[in-house]
């Protein structure tokens, strides 16, 4: 199975890579940002990528998302599961027992509502991506969410507006990465002598040589060993959940919803299946593009599963003393020290990926020479970053270490950019463009099911956006762990 799943990807190591970095590079082509003559391309498709990541003069790039011609760069369907499968099945995995103690099995039929959702979401998403030609043939084109939403929105407002949510989507996950760290030494060191915000700092400190990452394959090849910590960690999980069987918590999973923070626990399971930013490229990169859509049912089938399953029986067995972060209910101190460890060191690997694509994307957006951008290129005449440069990629880390020392709440801070970007890129948008743009083909069933899901998609945000907040505002009060004064 592993052997089908990786053959035919074109990568430079033979070896396994990681499911966020085989979709990174699927999406990261080794080409200059700017079309000649235009504007800055800020498509994730557009990523430098190897050692031609030169600055951003004006080059050749692709106009659609098909892979050039003999790069034997096309992927087949158990490839595209796999990174969609993994996309939605990451580290945040960890936070879904506490969306229960709040939702219970509202919860827990959100997991699986909001999979449907997302799957349905994806699919009229990619659909936009074509129109019939003259023959009545379906022909792709355009390339990306954001060629959508310029079709949609206009050039002005259309890609901005999806762009910026994608480096808020990216840098949000930079920043909960920081807090995750921070959550899981302080729960394996609760009586130590540093506090939560001091392991944030330490974790920056490992964390500051992303600034000068410039190839993709610096990291790439940690992320298969990354997925396999995170089987690991969910097998010892969900096999200790299970030896507790016997002492279930059956009733405390309540049928009742918590209003102030039900839609905290939306936020979450909406944030937990965001990956459509990902799915034109992933589809224009297929093999065999007919089976997109059954490559999507059983990723998203697979995912609602696993990850009802998953909160539920972890809920059931520590129920109302579920922690933010799951592993910090483990019993044993060295149970919960080692898998907190295996967690901390994935965060940390995890990190330079979503970090890389923002900074890429702002400096695609920003950075690449007047008069196409409003600044200077970040690369000098031998290619390498300038020193300003350097030091703004320093700020960019140093930034999210701030806002996470500022907002050190997971599961709130998840929540939160659920209702945000979440519901934007995965129900209200897909939603609208669609109708916008295959309004006469619709029938008034599908119409009137995509406008209660742009419905839902603004009330559970508004709604979830307020109600995060809140919550965020009322826990910054709360002092976090501290270690115990000295004895005099």
């Amino acid at each position: 199975m592993g052997r089908k799943l990786t053959r035919g990807v074109k990568w430079k190591s033979k070896n396994a890579q990681g499911y966020f970095a085989d979709l990174f590079k699927q999406l990261l082509e080794a080409r200059p940002f700017t079309r000649s003559g235009g504007s800055p391309d800020t498509e994730l498709r557009t990523f430098r990528y190897g050692s031609d990541a030169g600055g951003g003069g004006g080059g050749e790039v692709c106009d659609s998302a098909e892979p050039a011609a003999g790069t034997g760069q096309k992927i087949s369907e158990w490839q595209a599961g796999w990174n969609v499968t993994n996309a939605i099945q990451g580290m945040f995995l960890v936070s879904l027992p506490y969306a229960v103690l709040f939702g219970g099995y509202w919860a827990i039929f959100a997991l699986v509502f909001v999979a449907y959702i997302c799957c349905h979401t994806g699919k009229i998403l990619v659909a936009c991506l074509y129109e019939p030609d003259e023959r009545g043939e379906l022909v792709r084109v355009r390339d990306s969410y954001v060629s959508i939403a310029i079709t949609c929105l206009g050039e002005r407002w259309g890609g901005k507006m999806v762009n910026i949510a994608q480096i808020i989507e990216l840098l949000m996950t930079c920043i909960l990465y920081v807090v995750l760290c921070g959550d899981l030494m302080i729960g394996t060191f609760p009586d130590g002598p540093v506090d939560q915000r001091s392991w944030m700092m330490i974790c920056t400190m490992l964390l500051l040589s992303c600034a000068f990452l410039r190839k993709l394959t610096a990291v790439s090849w940690l992320s298969f060993w990354c997925t396999v910590a995170h089987i690991f960690i969910n097998v010892a999980i969900v096999g200790y959940c299970l030896s507790r069987a016997p002492d279930w918590a059956w009733g405390k999973v309540q049928t009742k919803i918590d209003f102030h923070m039900f839609p905290v626990t939306l936020g979450i399971v909406v944030f937990s299946y965001t990956s459509q930013i990902f799915l034109p490229t992933l589809e224009g990169n297929m093999i065999d593009k007919t089976k997109f859509h059954c490559m999507l049912n059983w990723s998203h089938i697979a995912a609602a599963v696993f990850k009802a399953g998953f909160a539920w029986i972890a809920f059931l067995t520590w129920g109302e003393q579920t922690h933010e972060v799951i592993t910090n209910n483990l019993p044993t101190q060295g149970f919960k020290g080692f898998i907190n460890f295996i967690l901390v060191v994935k965060a940390l690997l995890s990190y330079p990926l979503p970090y890389y694509a923002a900074a890429n994307l702002i400096e695609a957006s920003y950075f690449q020479g007047k008069p196409e951008t409003p600044f200077p290129t970040c690369f000098a005449q031998d290619g390498e970053y300038r020193i300003w440069a350097v030091s703004l990629r320093v700020l960019l880390i140093l930034f999210t270490v701030l806002l996470a020392i500022s907002i050190p709440h997971f599961a709130l801070l998840m929540g939160l950019i659920g209702s945000f970007t979440g519901t934007m890129l995965s129900f209200v948008w897909p939603c609208y463009f669609h109708m916008k743009l295959k309004w006469e083909t619709l029938t008034w069933g599908t119409i009137a099911w995509e406008g209660f899901i742009i419905f839902m998609g603004v009330l559970c945000g508004v709604i979830g956006i307020y109600d995060s907040a809140a919550a965020l505002i009322e826990a910054y009060h709360i002092p976090l762990p501290y270690p115990p004064p000295a004895p005099m």
